[in-house]
């Protein structure tokens, strides 16, 4: 118990005295991390007026400081020692320095110039070396470092990003002031994009815009000498041209010649037009020191025509144009100009027009707008209307000879929509409706016409159907009585047979008579003896009457007379019972038809008699 209580007595005894030799000793141990500064407390001497930090052992705060390690002879009494963390400054950031104590900063400048200082770790050689109060020019990248925080206030910033296809445009805030007339600070070589400012100011920089930009990286700029603006850079898309316009550079020498006499072209660098456009792609211009206009290379069309515009919207404040006719009526007209500018002649169209908007409202436009105002004065309305096409063609040529003059090809001048007046209109469509209605007769008339041909063709056929139907019938009808005549032939020929047949019975007939006769003749023959006598008379008278009878009708007549005769006295049967008609009405077609041939042939001895006995 006893050895325990001495035990710590002792090493009470033992901290009370280190800690006496401490502070005897006036030590004190600075960190890895830290950094001591200093605070002198007794002096014999006194700061100057104005000064903050202590060079030459002033009473005040010191410029030097402690490093990590055990330091001795800063005794309490005279000296306080702050110990403080080392600056650290993180990546992607950028340490900015504001110095309290140094040399006053030139009047004419903003930032404090840069001075051997070991990036702001080593105070003495900043005071020593005239560093100047204030914002510096220098800047702290990412890392660590050994500052005198009572000398230097640090703060951060954002280094600075420009991204891929865009342009950082620059503006310093410190340099020499620009020159009358200019409106940016020259290209200055080697200060590593405004990155080495003490250099940009050595050189002769100038504040304010600059016409060197940034292009796509991470900058170590600081924010008290530079703003940088980034913007998307100058796209000049397929089908056109970039016709650039420099407020800045070289001084300005005109190369377009003595013939170009409304405008005049540089070469790239100086001051003026381009004569080189920009051909498609990006180009990392400086829109705060240039003008570029976009010109299309492609055809144009433009519109002068209310409320229709093309995607290019450079006919955004054309409309239809009004004009008066010859007979006192106005009417609008719609009309679209196609038009083409070279590569090569872009550039001569912006010197003399200043932009594609210049040329479309002084040339284009009144050029366009007087043609047709000029036409339509010359022609009534509807004149000006059924001659559309010969007034296209007209203006087409008329304003392909005006913008020629101006670097400018006109493709082709098209009349849209004419708008004539509602009443003129009326009158126009009820004379066409008139002029329809005529033709619908027309047609209908000759649709008439042709409808009565055809009637009068189908009547035609039909009738030709009869006539054919008749004539048919008519042939028919003959066949039928050639047929009726070939039978009646054919009956006549079969009576002739029977007639013949019939005189051969009747002649085999009488000759059975006659020998029946010669027989009853031989019978009687004495009879007839003493009758002959008495009959000779007779028989002369009967002789004599048959000599004149065959005289008179012919032999074979007189004898088939004669037959008959005794046909009939003797009642001798010639003809069947039964005979096929041939086509008499009364069943004796076949006695008629032997009746009939008799007669004609008695008839024709007859004539034949008759004529004999006139020509004896």
């Amino acid at each position: 118990m006893d050895t325990l209580m001495y035990l710590g007595f002792g090493l009470v005894g033992f901290f009370l005295l280190g800690l006496v030799a401490y502070k005897a000793l006036g030590i004190v141990v600075v960190g890895d991390a830290e950094v001591g500064i200093i605070t002198k407390k007794i002096s014999s001497k006194n700061l100057p007026p104005g000064q903050v930090i202590a060079q030459n052992g002033e009473a005040g705060i010191q410029a030097e400081t402690l490093a990590p390690g055990w330091h001795l002879g800063f005794w309490p009494v005279m000296y306080k020692v702050d110990k403080v963390p080392l600056v650290s400054i993180e990546p992607g950031n950028l340490g900015l320095v504001m110095a309290i104590d140094g040399q006053q900063i030139n009047s004419s400048r903003i930032l404090a110039k840069e001075v051997d200082c070991n990036n702001f770790q080593s105070a003495p050689n900043f005071l020593r070396n005239n560093g100047e109060k204030g914002k510096q020019i220098a800047t702290l990248t990412a890392g660590k470092y050994r500052i005198n925080t009572a000398l230097f206030k640090i703060t951060t910033a954002p280094v600075t990003v420009i991204g891929s296809n865009t342009v950082g445009i620059v503006t310093t805030f410190d340099g020499v002031p620009l020159d009358g007339g200019e409106i940016a600070g020259s290209t200055i070589p080697g200060h590593n994009n405004f990155q080495d400012i003490q250099k940009f100011i050595t050189a002769g920089g100038k504040r304010g815009v600059q016409e060197q930009v940034i292009l796509a990286g991470q900058w170590n700029l600081n924010p008290w000498f530079v703003a940088v603006k980034a913007v998307e850079m100058t796209a000049v898309p397929i089908g056109h041209v970039g016709v650039v316009t420099s407020f800045v550079g070289k001084a300005h020498l005109d190369i377009s010649g003595d013939t170009f006499k409304h405008g005049d072209l540089v070469e790239q660098g100086h001051k003026g037009v381009w004569a080189t456009p920009l051909y498609p792609g990006m180009h990392p211009i400086n829109l705060a020191t240039m003008k570029v206009d976009l010109i299309p290379t492609t055809n144009v069309v433009l519109n002068w025509a209310t409320n229709r515009n093309e995607a290019h919207n450079l006919d955004k404040n054309l409309s239809s144009i009004t004009v008066r006719s010859k007979d006192g009526f106005s009417y609008n007209l719609d009309v679209s100009v196609v038009i083409h500018i070279g590569a090569k002649e872009a550039a001569r169209v912006i010197s003399r027009m200043g932009s594609m908007a210049g040329l479309i409202s002084q040339v284009l436009e009144p050029t366009i707008g007087n043609y047709f105002r000029n036409s339509a004065q010359e022609n009534a309305a509807l004149d000006f209307l059924k001659a559309r096409t010969q007034m296209q063609q007209s203006a087409a040529k008329y304003v392909g000879a005006a913008l020629t003059t101006y670097d400018v090809e006109a493709v082709d001048t098209l009349i849209g929509d004419i708008v004539l007046p509602k009443e003129l209109l009326d009158t126009q469509t009820q004379r066409k409706l008139a002029e329809e209605m005529q033709k619908t007769y027309e047609v209908q008339q000759e649709s008439q016409k042709q409808k009565e041909a055809l009637n009068r063709q189908t009547a035609v056929t039909e009738m030709q159907t009869s006539v054919v139907q008749s004539e048919q019938g008519v042939l028919i009808a003959q066949q039928q009585a050639d047929a009726k005549v070939k039978t009646a032939e054919g009956d006549t020929k079969v009576a002739e047979q029977q007639t013949l047949q019939q005189m051969r019975l009747a002649e085999a007939s009488a000759a059975q008579i006659q020998k029946k006769a010669f027989a009853e003749a031989e019978g009687i023959k004495a009879k007839a003896l003493a009758e002959a006598a008495g009959i000779q008379a007779k028989g002369n008278a009967q002789a004599e009457a048959y000599k004149n009878g065959v005289a008179a009708m012919g032999e074979n007549n007189f004898t088939l007379l004669e037959t008959m005769g005794t046909i009939g006295r003797e009642h001798v049967k010639i003809i069947p019972d039964l005979i096929i008609n041939g086509g008499g009405s009364n069943g004796d077609g076949g006695t008629s038809s032997i009746m009939s041939v008799l007669m004609a042939g008695m008839l024709k001895d007859k004539m034949a008699a008759d004529k004999t006995l006139k020509t004896q």
